[in-house]
């Protein structure tokens, strides 16, 4: 199994996770935060996605689906187009809301598959390629790959515990 097969994969099980964790949600539930300073399912699922949209765009030069796409205007957020929820504080991330999981899961569908076209070409020497040198050592294709791969999996994982503690609350 060559290196881009196992991060198809792993990018796959984003995608899965995403739609299990926002089927079926209202927007009371997804913008629902179980307290004031933590994050709802909906600012997870934007952040993840953002997150995967600017990196992977960045390291393959791409434009980002959320510009090229016009998702920007779809989500219509009171955000600089460039967020992608870094750092946010408390209010910023009661800024993020939604109407509907499809917007979420038609925005991340869209992110999915042009990451799946990036890594569809992906050679074992290109994921050596450097694409950031701000760090130390400089970050490599495949090393920013998992990355990002790690950091979705983990904001995916919050947003299905927000959505059992909001379901167990209403049980």
């Amino acid at each position: 199994m060559h290196a881009k097969d196992i991060l198809i994969d792993g990018y796959n099980r984003i995608q899965e996770e995403v739609r299990a964790a926002v089927g079926g949600l209202d927007p009371d539930d997804l913008n629902a935060r179980p307290t004031a300073e933590t994050n709802s399912i909906a600012w997870l699922v934007w952040h993840l996605t953002r997150v995967q949209d600017d990196h992977v765009a960045d390291a393959f030069g791409l434009d980002q689906v959320w510009l090229s796409q016009d998702w920007q205007k779809r989500f219509g957020l009171d955000l600089p187009r460039s967020d992608t929820g870094y750092g946010h504080s408390a209010a910023k991330v009661a800024k993020v809301r939604v109407a509907e999981a499809d917007l979420l899961t038609g925005y991340y569908d869209a992110v999915h598959a042009q990451t799946l076209e990036a890594l569809r070409g992906v050679t074992a020497a290109e994921l050596e390629r450097i694409v950031d040198e701000r760090w130390d050592p400089p970050v490599s294709l495949g090393v920013r790959l998992v990355s990002v791969l790690s950091d979705d999996l983990q904001h995916v994982g919050q947003a299905a515990y927000v959505r059992g503690l909001l379901q167990s609350a209403a049980a």
